[in-house]
């Protein structure tokens, strides 16, 4: 298992999947172990993929200070990757919580950003406001699904403020295009991946400053991919085209039939897009 040094001394780990120019993967979570990513679909059939376990993750050691899982400290130990892997200019990819830290890293260094591909991204670090409307309209979109009643009572007991933990496990099937087995059997699989400690630090005070990173981003010259799922609750389309709208140089695709794993919903799609975009 390759490693790496951190700037405070923290052993950081990485994957690499595949051969040819890299791609460096930042997983969500957040603060999940980037093994949930897999290859992307096969995306590492077309790049070299290398996905970093972020700091209290994965294969990575646990750092000294806690307030070092915060989003922008975290820009430090992608920056660290790049140092140690001798790269210049070169291309990024986040998922989810993962494209939070993947724009503060374009934001602040520009320069080494080839592009960036932006997959089912949340939107926190830039500060768009999704609307339960905008999620309501999305969700109704799988009313025909035999689980769509219990799942949609669910999500409007997390919107009315009075959800348990039974309502957050039930609005799982909307996280995925296709609710079946091998959806059930991801999902499963996530609560072992997830350092929440370092959750609760990955959003704290001082970690986004939307208004900078909104300016940052505007003068980024990188061509970006923001790749929304059609049914997915977390980034639904209406909200990516405003995130688009922040970048010079931006395409949106929207996925159909897909939730906020893409890669799962349908892989030669995914990979069509995505591959596209880096080889463009």
């Amino acid at each position: 298992m390759p490693t790496f040094t951190a700037y405070d001394g923290t052993e950081l780990a990485y994957h690499v999947f595949g051969d040819g120019p890299p791609v460096l993967c930042l997983p969500g979570g957040p603060m999940q172990d980037s093994v949930y990513l897999g290859d992307l679909g096969g995306l590492s059939g077309h790049r070299q993929l290398i996905m970093l376990d972020l700091r209290g993750t994965g294969r990575s050691a646990i750092p000294e200070d806690v307030e070092s899982y915060r989003c922008d400290r975290l820009v430090d130990d992608v920056e660290a990757l790049r140092e140690h892997l001798g790269l210049g200019r070169t291309d990024l990819l986040g998922h989810s919580a993962g494209a939070n830290l993947a724009v503060l890293y374009a934001g602040r260094h520009p320069e080494r950003v080839g592009k960036l591909a932006l997959i089912t991204p949340s939107v926190t670090a830039v500060g768009i406001t999704v609307t339960g409307d905008l999620r309501r309209e999305t969700a109704r979109l799988r009313r025909d699904e035999p689980w769509f009643p219990v799942a949609y009572a669910a999500l409007e007991a997390i919107f009315a403020g009075r959800a348990t933990a039974d309502d957050f496990e039930g609005i799982a099937p909307f996280w995925y295009g296709r609710w079946d087995d091998a959806a059930r059997a991801f999902r499963a699989a996530e609560d072992g991946q997830k350092n929440k400690e370092a959750a609760a630090f990955f959003a704290a005070d001082g970690a986004f400053d939307p208004p900078a990173t909104r300016a940052a981003l505007a003068r980024c010259t990188s061509p970006v991919l923001l790749l929304a799922g059609e049914v997915d609750l977390n980034s639904p389309p209406g909200a990516m085209t405003e995130f688009a709208g922040l970048f010079p140089r931006a395409e949106l695709v929207v996925q159909p039939g897909a939730g906020h794993f893409p890669w799962l919903d349908d892989a030669d799609r995914f990979v069509a897009s995505t591959a596209g975009f880096l080889a463009a």
